[in-house]
């Protein structure tokens, strides 16, 4: 499976073991074409949505002149056909996300080939057609046989990740063909997990129902399912994309509600204030919407979407409950839905740069931006906004760990300006599923010392620009004592004697040193540019991810 529907050609190469995937066939595998063939079955959506609308359509026309036994039977046929079809649209989306996984996963293998077929080179062996691995006579400095052994072992294990992507997608695609044939199973509302199930107690409920019965649930209950924490990643996102274009159009029903002009006044004020929020709104899903679509690799989850109010969202690059290294990244004040392509953007800069420094690992980014971002600087001065979002970030980090397969991922939250409040806070008050916490240009977090925290010792770390504007957020009773002396002779001293220290607005900066965490450089880009490529911050970030 894994040479690609239309794969690049390679060199001639020996014959495969039946069964396994083979060097040569790595070696000449392009992943891209997976994801692309997945991009083509998601693209089936939307003609299949449309027949069904179609349908409904027609049941409309038929209502109105043809009555009795024969329109009823009509009209309950249309149905059951329109249900057909939409019964589908999970299964395409289904397709999609395994074809794109496998192309990760491929991609993975062949970049950890390619690392030990450079290691050997750089160590005087020979790689042949086959994967064989000797020293090379023209050089005089080849490797020995311990040196052959390492080279391929290494060499084994990058085909074995391959083998076992291929077994895997191959098994979950037949699995797939024989549940579309034979129906989706209804699921009675008995049993079912209460609105204060915690995330683990959902995971074991969807662990019990059959592949069936849960793509029935996707289908029929996507709004239920798309939102609930300890639901697999990949259930999440079909439900939610299953929503997609109506989230869109409950914004376009506010914009058309307010597009009435109102007299001159405090009013039509407010109103052209709204209307320029939807319309951002709109700007923002429309640009996250091509990011869903966009083919190539990390596929894009969609784990959450809310129009409502200025918008929310939670988007994940790459699959989190099959990666081994996942970072949940929240952003600061005035982040909304129209913020949010830009906001994915840092997330996936950090997967880059984990791509560029642990080649073959599989790293996941989230987008957590699922409360209330201040819009205001008064807003911004209080911890309420923060406080409020620490119980939806805490069951989001569980339903994190809860969904995952295989052994525990690393887990990473990722704090920026306000957001590291909401992370502090929430760490704080509720405690988090994570193995460690990073803040950049943070105000601070609530609390004095890395301890309170609650995570384990040195897993809390901290950057910010010695440019950075955030620095001159100090303590609302330093800046009140400050503007009582401003224009007294004792104002300038006052400006240089700062009895707050390394105290910053919410508390301690985690910067100090006295805040008992770990600090990695910035350099000097001011408050949003921990992210550029050439800033040693972003690779601070990537390596915290990793564990390194």
């Amino acid at each position: 499976m894994s040479g690609g529907p239309a794969g690049r050609s390679a060199p001639a190469a020996a014959p495969e073991r039946a069964g396994q995937v083979g060097y040569p066939q790595l070696w000449r595998a392009d992943p891209a074409a997976w994801a692309d063939a997945g991009v083509a079955w998601r693209g089936l959506v939307g003609p299949v949505r449309h027949r069904a609308d179609a349908l409904t359509a027609r049941i409309g026309t038929l209502r109105p002149g043809w009555t009795g036994a024969a329109s009823t039977a009509a009209q309950r046929r249309i149905g059951e056909l329109r249900t057909d079809l939409t019964d589908v649209l999970p299964a395409l989306l289904e397709v999609d996300q395994v074809l794109a996984e496998f192309g990760a996963r491929l991609g993975s293998a062949k970049a950890r080939l390619g690392v030990e077929v450079a290691r050997a080179d750089s160590g005087g062996l020979l790689v042949d057609r086959t994967g064989a691995v000797r020293p090379d006579p023209a050089r005089p400095a080849a490797g020995s046989g311990p040196a052959v052994v390492r080279a391929q072992a290494g060499i084994r294990g990058a085909l074995a990740l391959a083998d076992a992507a291929d077994r895997e997608a191959a098994g979950r695609l037949s699995e797939l063909t024989t549940a579309t044939v034979a129906g989706w199973v209804s699921v009675p509302p008995a049993g079912r997990p209460g609105p204060g199930a915690v995330p683990a107690e959902v995971s074991r409920w969807w662990a019990g129902l059959s592949p069936a019965e849960r793509r029935w649930l996707v289908g029929r209950e996507p709004g239920r399912i798309g939102r609930l924490d300890g639901i697999p990643a990949a259930a999440r996102d079909q439900a939610n994309r299953l929503l997609l274009a109506d989230r869109r159009l409950e914004l376009l029903a506010r914009r058309l509600a307010l597009l009435v002009p109102m007299p001159a006044g405090p009013l039509e004020a407010a109103r052209r204030a709204r209307l320029a929020g939807v319309e951002a709104a709109l700007r923002g899903l429309d640009e996250l919407g091509e990011r869903l679509a966009a083919p190539g690799t990390p596929r894009a989850y969609l784990l959450g979407l809310d129009p409502a109010g200025d918008g929310r969202t939670v988007v994940a690059l790459g699959n989190p409950d099959r990666s081994g290294a996942v970072l949940t990244y929240v952003p600061g004040m005035t982040s909304d839905l129209a913020d949010a392509p830009a906001e994915l953007g840092r997330a996936a800069r950090v997967l880059q740069r984990c791509a560029a420094l642990g080649p073959g690992e599989e790293t996941a980014a989230v987008l957590w931006l699922d409360y209330d971002a201040p819009d205001f600087l008064h807003e911004a001065a209080g911890t309420r906004r923060a406080e409020d979002a620490g119980p939806a970030l805490h069951r989001f980090q569980e339903g994190l760990r809860a969904a995952h397969e295989g052994p525990p991922a690393r887990q990473t939250v990722l704090g920026h300006s306000y957001g590291s409040l909401v992370v502090g806070a929430a760490a704080r008050d509720h405690g988090l599923s994570a193995d460690a916490l990073v803040f950049v240009g943070s105000p601070g977090v609530g609390v004095d010392h890395a301890a309170e925290l609650r995570m384990p010792a040195g897993q809390v770390w901290s950057s910010t620009a010695s440019d950075d504007v955030i620095r001159l957020t100090r303590p609302p009773e330093e800046l009140a004592r400050r503007a009582l002396l401003a224009g007294t002779p004792l104002g300038p001293a006052a400006a240089l004697l700062d009895p707050s220290g390394d105290r910053l607005w919410f508390g301690a900066d985690p910067s100090a040193p006295g805040f008992g965490g770990r600090r990695f450089p910035s350099s000097r880009r001011g408050h949003t540019g921990y992210w550029d490529d050439d800033n040693p911050a972003l690779d601070g970030m990537a390596r915290i991810v990793l564990g390194e």
